[in-house]
């Protein structure tokens, strides 16, 4: 994929009072992304002690393609796996769409 100016892929990461991981994505979440975030969640599921919940916020979120979604479901996956709650949070509309249409949106809802 080409980089243009103002297309910079940022992860923000910090572990609130709360207990709850907070990751927030701002850019493209795609082939060239996807393992940072993957990365950057696994350190907090690998964490001791571990979080309470793992959130991802996702309002600077500007594409999610096809291996961002599976690095989604990935981290759904590992978080499921260590019993840690995983959200996605402030979901632009595209990034909606892709989970109903997938039909993977219903692992991302609070239960």
């Amino acid at each position: 994929m080409t980089t243009l100016p103002g297309d910079a892929f940022l992860l923000t990461s910090a572990l609130d009072d709360d207990g709850d991981a907070r990751i927030r994505i701002t850019g493209d979440l795609d082939w060239d992304t996807a393992d940072e975030l993957t990365t950057a969640a696994e350190a907090f599921l690998a964490a001791d002690p571990p979080p309470r919940r793992l959130r991802l916020d996702c309002a600077g979120m500007t594409l999610c393609d096809s291996l961002g979604l599976a690095a989604l479901l990935m981290i759904h996956r590992g978080a499921a796996g260590t019993g840690i709650r995983f959200h996605l949070d402030n979901r632009p509309a595209a990034l909606q769409r892709l989970l109903d249409i997938t039909g993977t949106a219903h692992l991302f809802t609070e239960p």
